[in-house]
């Protein structure tokens, strides 16, 4: 299935679109279905870290020297390898987990984050994972079913798969599992954090979507309307110091909120036009 992409030219056109399809007629309110994720290039894809890395098989020595070197410094409840690994792609280990979010404001506030991306056009995904259900072996689709639920936490999912292998052999068929991170501090619980996992590291989960039925879009947000989307959400109080609660992200919110936009239009007025400018030999 093809996502819609939406291109929006200004706010308003901005606000119908991160609440694209989100009336649900069985509860006849505004719930939508969808996870949000910002990225500051429209270009980027949607990978994971491990993706990134290049190296999937790395995966389980990685998870296994974190929980190695860390037990001093965490509770003797993470049992579940699915607490473990939200942990260890919470402090920045390589995984096989994708950042959500269920607020598409936050989604917003990473697309628009990074002011050296300015001149870039930024993209919110927006993946239906109520739809997703329907690719799950019958075996997680049974326990998520006896929870009534959409979105599995550690617990659910230690019940049919207790390893990263072992929920891979659940179905030999590509799927995509969303689920809730425990709500280790303030930054994941002030997020609204979901992660997302293929049951193969090696997929990208929008590769996987084109392959299904499952709904999912893509806003396009133009380079010149991110100043004004920035400021718009600083207003509303979604911004580094609430999401990244802490001195580190109070520190990074000053450092953008009391940025001199005015210096880079005039350097932008003053340099010369590619034709204007002179040839490397003189």
């Amino acid at each position: 299935m093809e996502g819609k992409n939406i291109v929006i030219d200004n706010w308003a056109q901005l606000q119908e679109a991160l609440y694209f399809d989100s009336w649900n007629e069985q509860l006849y309110r505004f719930r939508s279905a969808y996870v949000y994720r910002g990225l500051e290039d429209s270009s980027y894809p949607l990978s994971s870290t491990l993706n990134r890395l290049g190296e999937s098989h790395l995966e389980k020595h990685l998870l296994r020297n974190f929980r190695k070197y860390s037990q001093k410094q965490i509770s003797s409840e993470y049992t579940s390898v699915w607490n473990w690994l939200a942990l260890a792609q919470h402090h920045g280990l390589p995984t096989r987990l994708l950042d959500w979010t269920y607020s598409p404001y936050i989604a917003l506030h990473f697309a628009t984050a990074d002011f050296t991306k300015y001149h870039k056009d930024g993209a919110i995904w927006a993946a239906n994972y109520v739809d997703s259900k329907a690719y799950l072996p019958d075996q997680l689709a049974r326990v998520i079913e006896e929870e009534g639920s959409h979105i599995f936490t550690a617990e659910m999912l230690e019940r049919e798969a207790s390893s990263l292998p072992a929920l891979g052999n659940l179905k030999k068929e590509d799927f995509a599992v969303f689920f809730e991170p425990p709500s280790i501090d303030d930054r994941i619980v002030n997020q609204y954090a979901v992660f997302s996992m293929m049951s193969n590291p090696n997929i990208l989960i929008s590769d996987w979507l084109k392959k299904t039925e499952v709904s999912y879009f893509k806003i396009i947000i133009p380079a010149a309307l991110k100043w004004e989307i920035r400021d718009k959400l600083d207003q509303s109080n979604i911004n580094e110091r609430v999401l990244f609660p802490g001195l580190d992200g109070l520190a990074r919110w000053l450092k953008r909120h009391y940025r001199d936009v005015r210096l880079e239009a005039l350097e932008k007025k003053a340099a010369p036009d590619e034709d204007e400018k002179p040839s490397e030999s003189g």
